[in-house]
């Protein structure tokens, strides 16, 4: 079993180094939204994570694989708040499909451990709206009227269940923007993978997300309108229980595509006697843990309630402040489960003056039909 487990280990990280080995670049400014957090859980677990598998349909959107037997019928609202004036959050809904549906087998066909509904499928819808603005010269004076901006993602997610321990999942998503006078439409896709132990004690997924591109871009050129790639992230995820401790361990690799996740490679500084420029360059472990996100949780069997606290270091490293101090990069969430109920709250730390709140609420249909 354990040689087994090495074996499946091996081939997810094999996997991403032969994608990196063909992938350069690309996808780095368009769409940029589609990075942020579409629920309160997946804000308090440091903004991504691809390998928790517990009903929460949210995860979904992060890697299709992660719906389950859980999410039937699930209605989840989510709302965030960035910035005075703007609008953030997401409505998704999980509905499972029967094996007679689609494959005529019927219960009584089953062996032992296949799951009845095995075909996963759940729709959401993610939006940002960042209210109104007035229009302005150059110089800032305000010449009349406002304009408004928005992003808008559909997401359509299907997972299959392979066996009693893995999960394929893809994902269909439509993209569409507009800023004042300017719109984008974009055609994007997730494919992910997930694997757990039969006693789900360790969890591990792997998935390429926002694989895609613009059909409409948002100005043209002399070459014709310009078309530019969803920004692809390829993320790996890992996630261990402790048997006897309500405490389970996470780790997420993201933007494995791509090593350089800086807006440029050396950075520009003064110094602050003699005001000359001075050049630095991030070190190679800087870089690294730019793609690392940690998270623990504190979560019991009976899943009524939890606590989550994260650590992404790409976060600290590009919204910290210089000698001053704040939270930045680091992310605290909780939640609770009341009968056919369950409510989180998420917060994170851009920048010193600047926190992201989000709260959500899935509805149990099932139950609440009964």
């Amino acid at each position: 079993m354990l040689k087994r487990h090495l074996n499946i280990l091996l081939l997810l990280i094999l996997a991403p180094g032969c994608l990196h080995a063909q992938y350069k670049g690309g996808g780095t400014s368009v769409f940029s939204f589609l990075d942020l957090p579409v629920s309160s859980r997946i804000n308090a677990l440091g903004g991504s994570n691809v390998s928790v598998r517990d009903g929460d349909v949210s995860m979904g959107m992060c890697n299709p694989a992660l719906l389950g037997e859980k999410t039937d019928k699930v209605l989840q609202l989510n709302f965030s708040y960035y910035l005075p004036g703007t609008m953030f959050g997401s409505v998704l809904y999980g509905h499972n499909f029967e094996r007679s549906k689609i494959e005529g087998k019927k219960a009584e066909d089953l062996k032992e451990g296949e799951p009845l509904k095995p075909n996963y499928f759940a729709v959401g819808i993610h939006y940002l709206d960042f209210g109104y603005m007035p229009y302005a010269d150059e110089q800032g004076i305000q010449t009349g009227g406002r304009f408004g901006a928005k992003d808008i993602l559909i997401d359509a997610m299907y997972a299959r269940q392979l066996g009693r321990c893995f999960t394929v999942g893809v994902s269909l998503k439509p993209v569409y923007s507009i800023y004042e006078s300017y719109h984008s439409f974009a055609l994007g896709a997730d494919v992910g993978a997930h694997y757990q132990t039969k006693d789900s004690t360790f969890q591990m997924g792997l998935v390429l997300r926002n694989i895609g591109w613009q059909l409409k871009g948002f100005y043209s050129d002399e070459g014709g309108t310009n078309h530019e790639m969803l920004p692809l992230n390829l993320e790996l995820g890992l996630n261990y229980r402790f048997k006897h401790a309500p405490i389970r361990l996470h780790m997420t690799i993201h933007n494995i595509q791509r090593w350089n996740l800086g807006y440029e490679w050396t950075g520009l500084d003064k110094d602050p006697t003699s005001g000359d420029i001075i050049e630095h360059e991030v070190k190679w472990y800087d870089m690294l843990f730019r793609h690392t996100i940690f998270a623990i949780d504190i979560v019991p069997k009976s899943e009524r309630f939890y606590l989550t606290l994260s650590y992404n270091h790409r976060r600290r490293a590009e919204m910290n402040l210089k000698d001053q101090r704040s939270l930045a990069g680091f992310g605290i969430g909780a939640g609770v489960r009341i009968k056919q109920c369950r409510i989180g709250f998420g917060m994170s730390q851009l920048t010193r003056a600047n926190f992201s709140y989000q709260a959500g609420i899935s509805l149990d249909i099932n139950s609440l039909l009964k």
